[in-house]
């Protein structure tokens, strides 16, 4: 995850510390946490009523891709880490590869979801089969949808690290901001990805 203290100025001797970003980007995170939270008791509600349609359909379903998948946004939270620090430090060089890094893993994993998607319709898994599936469906759309909207968000910091803009003031909100909303995205396919795919 990114630092919780962004910009260090010396204050009377003391540090300041701030959040990341800036308040409304905070509110938005945690609309976004609370209405997945919402979606997720509702899955283990419906899987509450019908546990073994539930579990014989989460075990036709492979797991490879989800378990490459975690993997891949493992590795691009990591890079943005990586991103995020080293434009604090002006290696601009640095911060520019780690966020185009971290694009090719969101385009990797988008490419991933889409064949999961093709194999489960041919095998006949669509949203329609059952209401597991539907879950699936649902709670894995929406969140790649997350991806597909970072996307660019790392594109534009990507861009402002090429163009040398230092992570300072008003700069800082657009790399911080790009980085916090990643940081969700790959949480929120930690809590995702147990409890649709392994959870019995």
């Amino acid at each position: 995850m990114s630092e919780t203290v962004a910009d260090r100025p010396e204050v009377a001797g003391e540090t300041v510390k701030r959040i990341p970003g800036e308040e409304g980007l905070w509110v938005f995170l945690l609309g976004d946490m609370f209405i997945f939270a919402v979606m997720f008791v509702a899955f283990l509600n419906e899987r509450a009523k019908d546990p073994e349609l539930f579990a014989a359909s989460r075990e036709s379903v492979g797991l490879a891709i989800g378990l490459t998948n975690t993997m891949v946004l493992l590795i691009s939270s990591a890079l943005v880490v990586i991103g995020l620090r080293a434009v604090r430090v002006a290696a601009y060089a640095t911060a520019c590869r780690a966020y185009l890094g971290a694009v090719v893993c969101a385009v990797v994993f988008a490419a991933f979801k889409g064949v999961e998607y093709t194999h489960l319709i041919a095998d006949g898994q669509g949203p329609e089969s059952n209401p597991y599936f539907m879950w699936l469906f649902i709670l894995t759309g929406v969140h790649l949808s997350h991806v597909v909207i970072g996307m660019p968000l790392l594109g534009v910091v990507a861009t402002r690290a090429r163009a040398r803009i230092p992570c300072a003031g008003s700069g800082a909100v657009f790399y911080e901001g790009a980085s916090c909303y990643w940081h969700l995205v790959d949480l929120l396919w930690m809590m995702l990805f147990p409890l649709v795919y392994l959870v019995a």
